[in-house]
């Protein structure tokens, strides 16, 4: 048995809810008010608990998430409280609090997400309260774009046993997780490709743990460039085992993976980079930089997936916004268009007259 929420003033307003509520019942849609009175932060963390199947470091994010930042002003709230009102307030104190608009999208995203499963599976909600438009987005700043030169020149910088790895982040577009966790089996003889099936991740109070890569499209085999193979092979022959096993980059003295806070004291990473002229420079902006290469190369935006490791389309379509080069090409058509008009030419571009061409390969010029 359980009891309206409320008292009414009729007895018609009465036996209206009890309609509206019997209705609910026969459908399947009746949510039971005394189910919903668990607070978020007990149904968030039993959330975590029973997906198994998370990462170590993606754990370790949302329990910081958690506790930081939704206990913070929701963890005390009851489910059946929560509204799209509670939500965007507790989104305006965090981003008043001077936490910035990247992380309060990714505790939204949570968020959402817990949320989606007390409401699609567990059937503790009506509604998801979490509407708030453009609040599960981030706007990170440019990140700076290195140029085939400077990725050389970066390599050249750092001790020669870590030379390589900075040329395989970059020209192969691998993670930080991923380039550390790469061993002799993993690279071809000849260094004419490279295998990911794994990637390292550092979690606090157990180390470096190693598990899948970050998406299912992780695990990929690598095409490696002609030009940096002789640097793979001549690391290979340097400082790496015989056994198949054998880490490619490993420290000196215990021969175990290398952790980044050790790399970037070891290669003097901050200054180096200060030097260069790219303060500020981060590791991954090393894979930053070729996927920018690959989409200026008119790399489709499946291959361009498929070479990052990543099954969400997203991620390739945002190296794939328009380029100066690409706005450029167009232009250069354009005016080759004028031009021929002027001389009294006609047009003989075949196809659609709205896909612009290159008027070289005869594939349409990206645009976004």
């Amino acid at each position: 048995m359980r009891n309206a929420p409320q008292t009414f003033e009729t007895k018609r307003a009465a036996e209206r809810w009890l309609s509206v509520t019997e209705s609910q019942l026969m459908q399947g849609e009746w949510i039971d008010p005394e189910r919903a009175r668990v607070t978020l932060g007990e149904y968030a963390e039993r959330w975590i608990i029973q997906r198994p199947g998370l990462r170590p470091r993606t754990v370790e994010l949302y329990r910081w998430l958690l506790r930081t930042h939704i206990d913070a002003g929701l963890g005390g709230v009851e489910l059946g409280k929560l509204s799209t009102a509670v939500i965007r307030q507790w989104r305006a104190d965090r981003l008043a609090a001077g936490v910035s608009e990247s992380v309060t999208a990714k505790a939204y995203r949570f968020l959402r997400a817990v949320l989606n499963t007390a409401v699609d599976e567990d059937k503790i909600m009506q509604r998801n309260p979490c509407r708030i438009r453009g609040a599960d987005r981030e706007n990170p700043a440019e990140r700076p774009v290195l140029s085939v030169a400077q990725v050389f020149d970066l390599a050249g910088r750092m001790p020669d046993r870590f030379r390589a790895l900075v040329l395989l982040a970059a020209f192969a577009s691998l993670r930080w997780g991923e380039v550390t966790a790469l061993r002799r089996c993993d690279v071809a003889d000849d260094a004419s490709w490279v295998r990911i099936t794994r990637a390292l991740v550092e979690v606090p109070g157990r180390g470096l743990i190693a598990g899948p890569p970050k998406s299912r499209a992780g695990v990929r085999e690598l095409t490696l460039p002609a030009a940096i193979r002789p640097d793979v092979l001549r690391h290979l022959e340097t400082y790496v085992g015989s056994d198949p096993m054998s880490l490619l980059f490993a420290g000196v003295r215990d021969g175990n993976a290398v952790r980044r806070p050790n790399f970037n004291q070891r290669v003097k990473w901050t200054k180096v980079v200060a030097d260069m002229g790219l303060a500020g420079l981060h590791f991954h902006d090393l894979r930053h930089a070729r996927n920018i290469w690959a989409s200026k190369a008119g790399t489709s935006t499946n291959d361009l997936m498929a070479r990052m490791g990543h099954d969400d389309m997203r991620a390739a379509l945002i190296y794939q916004r328009a380029t100066s080069d690409a706005d450029e090409r167009i232009a250069d058509r354009l005016s080759e268009l004028v031009d021929k008009h002027r001389d009294g030419v006609a047009d003989t571009t075949d196809g659609d007259e709205d896909e612009p061409d290159d008027g070289d390969s005869g594939q349409p010029v990206p645009v976004g």
